[in-house]
């Protein structure tokens, strides 16, 4: 493995959106109290809370709805289990906007006053169009026109709702999380069409970091992407403007690439606690792991905690109440125990 030189654009310093030291979690937990999560979250979390997606309460709360409300110009409907284009707004997407503004609600009321980073997250362009279908049948991705109407509706969707979460919370900084676990399978063309007996033709490098970048472009808060697949291809979200990734270390592949975007200044969401284990998470291993990878790629000790953020590995909607609360909690330990071995 060849390490890259700590002395190029790793030794520059700089100042992340997020607090030395934090941990924080990927955005969907188990439940259907928003109030109940979020008081966990604020209460486990406390350097970079995030707020909470809770989707069993059903459609609109699930990944795809609850993100599919976010496109202003582009109405969306609930038809044999999943989502598509429609003429017009209707119940479901009222249900989807309900349920988004309770969640504002509740976190207004319970983070009063807070002044430092708050996590929200959406599902990003590419995504959507890969799971949202037009009318007719098939994804929103095999119209290259409507995939790019779908990546400028989000673009200001998202510019509104982080308005809107400062609004509520005026003292406190925002950090947007794209979820993008289908953006891998857009790049390679392996969507499949509507019969399943094909794949749609892949996107290209310069499409897709266009759509990124448009987003991110128009959102007016920092972004961070969340790939949690072994092929996440993190120089083109670093070229796209995301500030960090957020990615599964147990799927990762080659460090020599990490090393590469830690070098240019892109800010790693570290998926280092399992989600789903019948084995306690034990906070002082994953800091050891954490810590091994950074000694192993040559980076300063002293920039670890700040541009680390730990996390779990994936979403935790399908844990139990008991194991979410581990889990998280496991986060804060590991990187508080990081924090600690380098003194800051």
């Amino acid at each position: 493995m060849n390490a890259p030189s700590a002395s190029s654009g790793s030794a520059t310093p700089r100042r992340w959106p997020w607090p030395v030291g934090s941990a924080t979690g990927i955005g969907s937990l188990p439940g259907t109290d928003i109030a109940e999560a979020q008081k966990l979250i604020l209460g486990e979390l406390p350097d970079l809370p995030h707020l909470p997606e809770l989707p069993d309460r059903g459609p609109g709360a699930d990944m795809i709805g609850r993100s599919a409300g976010f496109l202003p110009e582009l109405p969306v409907e609930l038809y044999t289990g999943r989502w598509q284009v429609a003429h017009r707004p209707g119940r479901d997407l009222r249900r989807t906007a309900d349920l988004l503004e309770r969640d504002l609600d509740q976190l207004a009321e319970q983070a009063a006053g807070f002044t430092g980073t708050i996590k929200i997250q959406a599902v990003g362009p590419w995504t959507l169009s890969a799971s949202i279908e037009l009318a007719q049948g098939g994804p929103l991705l095999r119209d290259h026109g409507a995939a790019r109407d779908l990546a400028a509706s989000l673009a200001q969707g998202l510019k509104d709702h982080v308005a809107a979460v400062r609004r509520r919370l005026p003292g406190a900084q925002v950090l947007l999380q794209l979820d993008e676990p289908s953006l891998p399978a857009v790049r390679s063309g392996r969507v499949p069409t509507a019969s399943g007996w094909g794949t749609l033709r892949a996107v290209s490098d310069e499409r897709a970091r266009d759509a990124l970048r448009m987003v991110i472009d128009a959102v007016g808060a920092p972004v961070v992407v969340h790939c949690c697949a072994p092929d996440a291809p993190l120089g083109l979200l670093r070229d796209s403007g995301a500030t960090g990734v957020s990615i599964d270390l147990s799927l990762l592949k080659d460090l020599d690439i990490l090393g590469e975007q830690i070098d240019e200044g892109l800010g790693i969401f570290a998926g280092v606690i399992p989600t789903l284990s019948d084995v306690d998470p034990d906070p002082q291993v994953a800091a050891h792991r954490v810590a091994g990878i950074w000694r192993a790629l040559g980076f300063p000790v002293e920039q670890l905690s700040a541009q680390v953020v730990i996390t779990p590995a994936c979403g935790l909607a399908g844990a139990s109440q008991r194991r979410t609360r581990s889990v998280v909690t496991a986060c804060y330990q590991a990187a508080r125990e990081l924090r600690e071995r380098i003194g800051v």
